[in-house]
């Protein structure tokens, strides 16, 4: 939880986010993608650049989909000590170290299984927090590291809850609020101020049956926020009698695009992301006495995706858009000659990681396309930067490529906002497009309602190393393109969202990217269900496809949520369908891949988490029965110790080899044979292992 980031999204988008948003490696940051590891600090200017007289090098998917040497450099409130994420046995855990000395660092976590990556410092700068589940079952539980002690505590001690940090602030740098689901099934979360010195916990905010709450820097609980029967949200007061009265009303069509998102130093503004009359999320500051709102930004082809605020005076300072590529907009003067500085250091998209309460250290992380994400810190008042490290050493001397935005018009009009990486020897003069067309391979990413995005992507290197280009496209439903783009996907599951899939496809073809009879389409969550859409609604477009943690049917998809989602269901039933009438769950039915099985006449490789709490193995064992029954091939690689993706790097190896060698079976790329990819990793086979090239062998 950077202390410089404005808390800017709302409330529906955070829940949809985490809804079926994808299977990568679980790591939230954009900045440290979970791919390996850095020390030196010259970046290789020329990795991308390549000999084509000679055969491109097959990069070792261990250099790809491995762990990060280190990442996620966070500095201290004080300033006196510096936090990254390193492996520790192959396993990532919190390293601490003094500022002025990072090489300097001492192990504070002592993970043996999935790894730490989602860690906070306290406002004491004495503590550390982390959030962490068991093998990828989303009962998450948040731990307190006493630096002085070297304690680990617990906070939330209470078996099947998923809990949740709901605030934290530098006014109360001993407290933080938690929402912790331990009554009524786990569907509601109650706010609980917890001391992270002594582990006590007190109930502020009895949960009647919100979605959500709107906390200040006080720990007043300041607004409840839920769904209306129709989709909209719902902000709500408590009025003098602790009654819940109605604050702000947003209807279905804006309430992706439109919430709270946190107050000014005073408490007295509250600041607003708000599509109501426009298409676009601006950002504007509301007087909460007056009611009268203040346009501070805007953009018209993005939403606002991104805020900083200083870490004491609150005031927003620069906020970014992303439509293909980060923009962003400087609000506050002084901050500007920072961030121009900034841009001279590296070749990067800026992300400011953390920043001191006095406001005069920075650590900062520039992003590549065909690099390694590098860190160093700033000293504001000096004007320099001092070189942490890079996340992954080895990726500076491969011969990686670079990520084209492309911008694809669908059937009906719509721009498509897309990303496609080349093998560097199809590509010569970097111009996008190859000498002649390739085999492809269609990545779908999940949510549906979050989106790709420019810089380095380990699958998109695979692919394009391994002879593939690839093409990631924001169908409609992507979040971040205003509004307008969103609802034109209310019903649209294997309807026109699909039609955007194929339409990417049938442009890459046209344009001399794409061999027609070689497109594969791969995805995970959503991205899964797309893959397997595309085999049953189109069975003849795609050569083969690969599921990850993909639903098979929308309605027992609806019909087994985790509890926690139960208060987004408004929104499910408007998006997708409704599974509680006859005619929605007909009309579900008629855009489910498993009630169209029969149909299915291409490879297809599934892998599922045993531990998914969104979408649940019994996805991945209808479908693969109902395959099976009809004699239709399909490999199922099913992994006992994991959850919504494939957390551990042990089990990313085994998967992405099968993956690899399915792909150069069915499209006719290279591939880096399965060897001892399966070393550590936990997975069974229960169909198909005798389809895939090297599987049965590689099988204890």
């Amino acid at each position: 939880m950077p202390h410089n980031k404005l808390r800017m999204v709302p409330v529906a988008s955070m829940l949809v986010a985490s809804m079926l948003a994808g299977c990568r490696p679980a790591d939230p940051d954009p900045t440290d993608p979970p791919t390996g590891s850095q020390q030196s600090h010259t970046p290789n200017t020329t990795a991308a650049t390549t000999n084509t007289t000679e055969e491109i090098p097959l990069i070792p998917r261990k250099l790809l989909f491995g762990n990060p040497q280190k990442a996620r450099a966070r500095i201290s409130p004080d300033g006196a000590r510096l936090a990254y994420v390193m492996p520790d046995n192959d396993v990532l855990n919190v390293f601490v170290a003094p500022t002025e000395h990072p090489d300097n660092a001492r192990q504070i976590t002592f993970d043996e299984k999935r790894g730490i990556v989602r860690f906070f410092w306290a406002y004491t700068s004495q503590h550390v927090l982390y959030v962490q589940d068991d093998d990828g079952d989303e009962d998450f539980h948040v731990y307190c590291v006493n630096l002085e002690t070297d304690e680990i505590t617990d906070l939330t001690p209470i078996e099947g809850i998923s809990a949740q940090i709901e605030g934290v602030s530098d006014r109360i740098p001993t407290e933080i609020l938690v929402g912790i689901n331990d009554r009524d099934g786990g569907q509601l979360h109650d706010i609980y101020r917890v001391n992270i010195e002594t582990g006590e916990r007190e109930l502020i905010q009895l949960n009647p049956g919100f979605a959500g709450f709107v906390t200040d820097d006080d720990y007043n609980v300041r607004f409840a926020v839920t769904y209306t029967p129709d989709a909209g949200q719902l902000y709500l007061q408590q009025d003098a009698d602790e009654e819940w009265q109605e604050f702000l009303t947003i209807d279905a069509g804006d309430a992706m695009t439109t919430g709270l998102s946190g107050f000014d130093k005073t408490g007295e503004n509250v600041y607003l992301l708000d599509s109501r009359g426009r298409n676009t999320a601006a950002l504007k500051s509301m007087n909460l006495e007056t009611g009268e709102a203040t346009l501070i930004a805007e953009n018209d082809r993005a939403d606002l995706s991104g805020a900083i605020s200083h870490p004491t005076e609150k005031n927003i300072q620069a906020v970014s858009f992303t439509y293909a590529r980060r923009e962003w907009q400087i609000l506050d003067d002084t901050i500007a000659d920072d961030l121009e500085f900034l841009r001279t250091v590296a070749d990067g998209e800026i992300e400011l990681t953390s920043r001191t309460l006095d406001d005069s250290i920075w650590t900062v992380a520039f992003v590549m396309d065909n690099g390694p994400v590098q860190f160093y810190l700033y000293y504001r008042n000096k004007k320099e930067t001092k070189f942490l490290f890079t996340s992954q050493p080895a990726l500076e001397a491969l011969p990686l490529v670079k990520m084209h935005p492309e911008i694809i018009t669908s059937r009906d009009g719509l721009d498509l906002v897309s990303y496609l990486s080349l093998p560097a020897d199809s590509d010569p003069d970097g111009n996008a497009r190859p000498e002649q067309p390739l085999p492809l391979v269609l990545l779908v990413h999940g949510g549906p309602w979050s989106r790709d995005g420019w810089g380095y992507d380990p699958q998109h290197q695979l692919l394009a190393n391994r002879g593939y280009a690839a093409l990631s496209v924001n169908y409609r439903g992507s979040t971040g393109f205003g509004k307008d783009f969103i609802n034109a996907a209310d019903g649209e599951w294997a309807g026109k969202m699909h039609d955007d899939l194929l339409d990417a496809v049938e442009w890459a073809v046209a344009v001399g990217i794409a061999d027609p009879d070689r497109v594969g389409i791969m995805g995970g969550s959503y991205g899964g269900y797309a893959t397997l859409v595309g085999l049953t609604v189109t069975p003849t477009t795609f050569a083969c496809g690969v599921d990850i943690v993909g639903p098979s049917s929308l309605v027992t998809l609806l019909e087994n949520p985790p509890p926690y989602w139960m208060p987004f269901m408004p929104v499910m039933k408007r998006r997708v369908g409704d599974h509680t009438t006859e005619e929605g769950r007909e009309f579900l039915n008629s855009r489910s891949p498993l009630l169209m099985v029969e149909r299915i006449e291409r490879p297809l490789l599934i892998g599922q988490g045993a531990n998914d709490p969104r979408v649940k193995q019994a996805e991945a064992d209808q479908i693969v029965a109902a395959m099976v029954e009809r004699n239709i091939p399909v490999t199922y690689m099913l992994y006992p110790e994991e959850g919504h993706g494939f957390a551990r790097p042990e089990n990313r190896f085994s998967f992405n080899a099968v993956m690899e060698a399915f792909l150069a079976e069915h499209l006719g790329g290279r591939y880096e044979p399965i060897g001892d990819a399966f070393a550590d990793a936990v997975f069974r086979v229960p169909s198909g292992a005798d389809q895939v090239p090297g599987l049965s062998a590689a099988l204890p």
